[in-house]
């Protein structure tokens, strides 16, 4: 617990730990913890909440920051991302993470609320299909096939269905629910519509209530974000995804480069922009750019590219300008 976070293990979080929610449904015990770091002389309190699937990388951020910052509090939660809308746009959060752009009906919302935000791209990510590991017969799938399986009204109950050479065994789904970001972009990526989907799949705001189904049940599939995958290699089989140009793995370079399509995507950070006046929240987001693409690699996510980096890093100082 007296281990600087960036410097080791000893006092930081395993991806393992956040991934499997041992602290993920809030990490305002940490900076309890943390009392033995710095005192740089700020203090006050930055509450997140939002994506689930950005939470480890952003409790990964304030733990870091939190040990610079010993009199500063980050509670870190993972709502997913449209309840955590709710509550940024009713100014219950200082910083909302998000898997997803924020939605017209959400900037309504926020709008009539008075919240102006300023949205950051932080980290890239890679949606994962993934199966039992019995399951010997699916290596790859097409954006096609998985369109069949997964979109609203679809008839495919068995494996046969898709392929006849695969078991007539009926497929259970599993997969987000709609308050998440990850449900949203799996679902218009692969069926062409936000909440386009079947009725009769799993769904859960937790990855790893995904996770547990499909390692348990030879015939399941589900989808999650490939973190979740790498920290349960063991317990599942990853499925490539033919897009027209061949079956591809999300791993760290395929995602990347984007070369991992339709399933890569960026996560962002949302700022309510009035918290910009107090200078824990401006120091805590320029330090959030300064260590994301260390962060994101640590807990088994993706950088975002240098370039786009500096990009973020402009427009925060245009916003910050403003609130100094």
């Amino acid at each position: 617990m007296g281990t600087d976070p960036g410097s080791g293990s000893g006092g930081a979080l395993s991806r393992r730990q956040v991934l499997l929610g041992t602290v993920g449904a809030g990490l305002t015990g940490l900076s309890g913890c943390l009392v033995r770091g710095e005192d740089s002389g700020l203090e006050g309190e930055i509450i997140i909440d939002g994506s689930d699937t950005l939470l480890p990388n952003s409790a990964a951020v304030a733990e870091r920051f939190m040990w610079e910052n010993n009199r500063v509090r980050i509670p870190v939660r993972g709502s997913g991302t449209g309840a955590g809308f709710q509550r940024f746009c009713a100014g219950e959060s200082t910083i909302q993470d998000a898997s997803r752009e924020i939605t017209d009906d959400e900037r309504e919302q926020c709008s009539a609320n008075g919240v102006e935000w300023l949205e950051l791209e932080v980290v890239m990510d890679g949606l994962a299909v993934f199966v039992n590991p019995q399951n010997d017969w699916v290596d790859c799938l097409t954006v096609d096939e998985l369109n069949q399986l997964w979109e609203s009204g679809s008839d495919v109950e068995t494996w046969s269905d898709l392929d006849d050479s695969w078991p007539d065994e009926e497929i259970d789904l599993y997969g987000r629910d709609s308050a998440s970001g990850t449900f949203d972009y799996f679902t218009e990526a692969i069926n062409g519509e936000a909440g386009n989907i079947r009725s009769d799949y799993t769904g859960t705001p937790d990855t790893n209530v995904i996770v547990r189904g499909v390692s348990g049940n030879k015939d399941a599939i589900g989808f999650g974000g490939a973190g979740y995958y790498y920290e349960n290699e063991d317990d599942l089989k990853l499925v490539a995804v033919d897009d027209g140009d061949g079956c591809v793995k999300p791993t760290e370079e395929s995602i990347e480069t984007n070369e991992y399509t339709p399933l890569s995507r960026p996560m962002y950070i949302y700022i309510r922009l009035r918290e910009l006046e107090r200078e824990e929240v401006r120091e805590f987001t320029r330090f959030y750019l300064d260590n994301t693409q260390e962060t994101a690699r640590e807990v088994g996510y993706y950088a975002i590219p240098d370039e786009t980096i500096e990009a973020q890093r402009e427009k925060l100082e245009e916003r910050i300008e403003e609130y100094e």
